[in-house]
């Protein structure tokens, strides 16, 4: 980054009428930055349901602190010092309006006290505040680097919540939860029946499991209970309802994952198709500008190229679903060149060429790419690759589940990404969640399966 050098005026160089003014867009950004930064959560500011005005306008204070940079980087500058500061507001700015900030000398005192008058004027003129500054003024001169400012970002998370809106629209999902029969699986699947999201078939012991919800104060009143004394009982017969026509989605409640998933794949019994089951996780990363797919991180262990073949192309279809038009798949390796002693490099390769020839259908895949490659389109750019994936992926198709499992656990605890898991390839869409979860994932989880039921309905 270039440095930028400022150079200060004396109080014996300033003269009333002198005078500095800059432009600024309010942005959301601007506005969650200065809440986090003030603690103001004013709704009228952030938005809620009871907010005073539909339309969200910036923290007042927000316009007053830009005077302080202009006193500080142009006029004076480096050595001013804050004596106090007067402000009176005439109107709110709103959200994507500009705000011009001016300041005029209007007086000197001895020994270095300069009176300024402050206002800040909306794109229309419109004032939206007048003050009166006063400054002690630097008596020598000065030029210097104005230091670089870290990087600040907001992390907000939406992207779930866009679409839980979007499964408004759709009937609730006939689910068979097995064996929820813990508070945090139970307590999940009531919330998602209240937001309309699923119409849930609980399969376990009953008795435990009414005792858990009146414990917890949940209302299972109005669910069906499907009683089976254990967790393997319960697998098998959540399954059978699906094969039955009963429910329209699998999920995963206190039972291990391995004990759901052997019922699934049972090969007379289960919900097995010619697909390869698989799994994905959606990640809602703050620091990345769309939806990640992270695939396969939690299913199959060492995939051979015919079952990276489904692995992608039940990745794509999930992203369709979501309402990516063409997913971008990038194929993950160590490096970004086809290595023969690396056969991640070479699935790649061979992946890229029979998405080709029609064998992958609805994506756009490239590969091998590193991880940096794939997400960065200065890295990209760095290394002189000429890609529509590079830099812009929608999915991240990982060599194996070690590689999967821990690139989705540093996006999650490094990088505070929220995670939705789906098993795809079965019959039904098979909602995975973990204890470790938190209700808007879950919730999140559901919704996606949702969304992705929907859309094989319409297909």
């Amino acid at each position: 980054m270039n440095s930028i050098t400022v150079q200060n005026r004396t109080f014996a160089e300033l003269q009333p009428g002198d005078t500095a003014c800059a432009t600024f867009k309010l942005t959301e950004r601007d506005i969650r930055l200065f809440a986090a930064v003030s603690g103001d959560l004013n709704p009228t500011h952030l938005g809620a349901e009871n907010a005073c005005s539909p339309e969200l306008s910036g923290h007042a204070m927000w316009g007053g602190s830009l005077i302080s940079g202009l006193l500080g980087n142009q006029l004076p500058g480096p050595g001013t010092v804050y004596r106090s500061q007067t402000l009176n507001f005439a109107r709110p700015l709103l959200l994507g309006d500009r705000l011009t900030v001016s300041i005029i000398v209007r007086e000197k005192r001895a020994p270095n006290i300069v009176v300024f008058d402050c206002s800040g004027l909306n794109r229309r003129g419109e004032i939206v505040f007048t003050g009166v500054a006063e400054v002690y003024a630097p008596l020598t001169k000065e030029e210097l680097e104005l230091p670089e400012m870290p990087l600040v970002s907001v992390q907000d998370h939406d992207l779930f919540e866009d679409y839980v809106q979007r499964c408004h629209k759709l009937e609730p999902l006939k689910t068979a939860v097995a064996h929820p029969c813990d508070e945090s699986s139970l307590a999940a699947v009531v919330e998602a029946a209240q937001q309309g999201l699923m119409q849930p078939i609980l399969v376990g012991p009953a008795e435990r499991i009414r005792k858990l919800a009146q414990q917890a104060q949940l209302d299972i009143a109005r669910f069906e209970l499907v009683d089976c004394p254990h967790s393997e009982e319960s697998a098998a017969a959540a399954v059978a309802l699906v094969r039955q026509g009963k429910a329209d989605a699998l999920m995963k409640g206190s039972l291990h994952t391995d004990e759901l998933m052997a019922a699934v794949v049972a090969r007379d019994t289960g919900l097995r198709t010619d697909r390869r089951i698989s799994h994905v996780f959606v990640m809602d990363v703050p620091t990345y500008h769309k939806a990640l797919f992270v695939t396969d991180a939690a299913v199959n262990i060492a995939p051979t190229l015919e079952d990276k073949v489904h692995i992608a192309q039940n990745a794509i279809d999930l992203a369709r679903a979501l309402g990516v038009d063409t997913p971008k798949v990038a194929i993950l390796a160590a490096v970004e060149t086809v290595n023969a002693k690396m056969p991640s490099t070479t699935d790649a390769a061979s992946l890229c060429k029979m998405a080709d020839r029609g064998q992958i259908l609805g994506g756009e895949l490239d590969g091998p790419l590193a991880m940096d490659n794939a997400i960065s389109k200065v890295a990209a750019r760095i290394k002189k690759i000429e890609s529509n994936v590079a830099g812009d992926a929608d999915i991240l198709l990982v060599p194996d589940l070690e590689a999967g499992n821990i690139l989705a656990k540093q996006l999650s605890f490094l990088a505070n990404a929220d995670a939705a898991g789906i098993v795809l390839g079965a019959r039904v869409p098979i909602i995975l969640t973990s204890r470790a979860d938190t209700e808007r994932t879950k919730r999140a989880s559901v919704a996606v399966a949702l969304l992705l039921a929907a859309a094989q309905q319409r297909d």
